[in-house]
């Protein structure tokens, strides 16, 4: 709606617009000379007209340079004719009257337009700057969430069914709530994605939401914690309010330990403000809202044990590096496409370690190699070629040669062999990484706890056995097994004695460390087929070694 402003400014464009049709009309006609008699006979007799036009009551007549009028009733037209072509121009005045009317009407139209867009830019403007005085208050006002629908698929992912399989009742959920609610099922409110960088913790929660088909709330953790007091806290309402009102939504909160790291120790008002606001957000919307918060971290052992417990992020699901198997699966959809000769089973092993973003890395790599080399075709050589730099480039990538894969598959099949004996619960076990369970237990026994250390000191016993060598791989578990030693001691007053001795510690590691090198003397052959497997496949499931465990006994 136009304010007075604009429509003073549209009355002064239309009378300027009169005034200047009027001078052009005017000046148009001013161009016509009008004659008498004795000039018009003068000129005709000098051959100076050239032609002639009879218009109403007037003749015009046309000479090389200029034109001249006179009445028509006042000369010889039969004369006229016999010394210049006459033309007779019918009246149409009302035709004409259109043609000037068209012309005033596009005129002013023109000046309407051009009004209409000055006002759109002066609106704009002052929008712009109202938004940017806002801003100074509120550094979130220029950032609007906003849901995104997404179209990726699980099948669009490679190398992750166990955890498709986990997720597929959180997309049922979303697709079908009325199903659940009927039977008074509540699914977890909070789902917390675990793995390294790189193994496609962002792209899994857009394949749920994609699969479900509904919106799709992106945020990363680093974007809450600001130096703004109150504004991490403020995102977070504004986070769960929009998607509420989308729901059934998804909101994915990327490293979420960046926000939800335990309080406490060097305190950050703002950050313990955010965290506080996202534990009252998660409680206070309840399962029929159909919002279902999915978060992602590499480091679930910062986050604050109060976002763990039931009601939030309650469901936890470890995604790990990829087997052999995955990795094959990654390469064959990264190389769709793309034009490659060779076989993607010894890429794959070649590439132990790699995440799935370093198997994209390393499929790109080796097509520039190509392109540089002026080839249609990837080959493996290109592959062999570009792996250094791709593992120069990507930190904290394990890979191991053919003698370094032999020693960590007796390794890992030792640990996977004592896990499945002494009833350590585990999902998988690969040559990379192992998925042993860590179960909350209020109360836990002496028993359980030496199985544990047990199994995190049978893979070095292995290597002892078998290359009568100790070796680095063995670190992080050397550190797991003293930790729970040492919370047997000075905790649980499981030692000899029940005020805490140092070499009560060293007693515990020592005896079972002797205990589960009797047992892996024994169990030689198992070991032996749940290496080879391990090597060959770099990963063992549960099911798969109680099939090697139950042929041999």
């Amino acid at each position: 709606m136009l304010n007075f402003k604009s429509k003073k400014l549209i009355t002064s464009f239309v009378a300027l617009s009169l005034v200047i049709l009027m001078v052009v009309f005017a000046y148009l006609r001013s161009d016509v000379k009008v004659i008498n008699l004795a000039t018009y006979n003068m000129l005709l007799e000098s051959g100076i007209i050239k032609k002639a036009v009879i218009e109403d009551n007037e003749v015009i007549l046309y000479s090389s340079i200029e034109k001249y009028v006179i009445v028509k009733d006042g000369i010889d037209l039969q004369k006229l004719l016999e010394q210049v072509p006459i033309e007779v121009k019918k009246e149409n005045p009302l035709l004409d009257d259109l043609i000037l009317l068209a012309i005033l009407g596009s005129f002013i139209f023109g000046i309407l337009i051009y009004a209409k867009k000055r006002r759109e830019i002066e609106v704009k403007r002052e929008d712009e700057q109202k938004q940017s005085a806002y801003n100074i208050y509120d550094p979130f006002g220029k950032t609007v969430i906003r849901p995104t629908t997404s179209k990726l698929k699980f099948s669009d992912i490679a190398g992750i069914d166990e955890v498709k399989e986990e997720l597929q009742e959180i997309v049922d959920f979303l697709k079908n709530p009325l199903k659940y609610r009927r039977y008074g099922i509540s699914l977890p409110r909070g789902v917390l994605l675990v793995g390294p960088p790189g193994v496609g913790k962002t792209m899994i929660a857009k394949a749920v939401a994609g699969e479900a088909e509904v919106p799709f709330f992106y945020q990363s953790g680093a974007s809450f914690v600001q130096i703004y007091v109150g504004m991490g806290a403020k995102r977070v309402r504004e986070l769960f309010s929009y998607a509420k009102t989308n729901a059934p939504s998804i909101i994915f909160i990327d490293e979420i330990d960046a926000v939800g790291k335990a309080r406490g120790g060097m305190r950050n008002d703002e950050r313990e403000s955010t965290l506080n606001e996202l534990l009252t957000q998660m409680d206070g919307f309840e399962d029929s809202h159909g919002v279902i918060v999915v978060g992602a971290t590499n480091k679930i052992d910062v986050i604050d044990e109060a976002l763990l417990r039931s009601g939030r992020f309650d469901r936890r699901i470890f995604i790990p590096m990829p087997d052999f198997d995955d990795r094959v699966k990654i390469l064959q959809n990264y190389l769709v496409g793309k034009p490659y000769e060779g076989n993607v089973h010894e890429i794959a092993k070649m590439s132990v370690g790699f995440s799935g973003a370093a198997l994209s890395t390393f499929v790109n790599e080796a097509a520039i190699n190509a392109l540089r080399d002026n080839r249609e075709m990837i080959s493996q050589d290109d592959f062999s070629k570009v792996r250094q730099k791709v593992l120069i480039g990507k930190k904290k990538v394990l890979s191991f040669s053919d003698e370094e894969k032999k020693i960590q598959a007796i390794y890992q099949g030792a640990k996977a062999l004592c896990a499945y004996w002494f009833e350590v619960d585990f999902d998988k076990i690969t040559i990379v990484n192992d998925r042993l369970k860590d179960v909350d237990l209020e109360i836990e026994s002496k028993t359980a706890m030496l199985s544990k250390i047990k199994v995190y000191l049978s893979g070095m016993c292995a290597n002892k056995i078998y290359f009568n060598d100790s070796y680095s791989n063995s670190s992080e578990d050397l550190v797991r097994a003293r930790e729970i030693a040492t919370s047997m001691v000075e905790l649980y007053g499981m030692g000899k004695k029940l005020i805490p001795l140092q070499e009560d510690i060293s007693n515990i590691l020592d005896e079972a460390y002797g205990e589960v090198e009797k047992f892996l003397e024994g169990m030689s052959e198992p070991l032996d087929k749940i290496s080879t497997l391990l090597y060959e496949k770099e990963s063992i499931t549960k099911s798969e070694l109680k099939e090697i465990v139950d042929e041999l006994f």
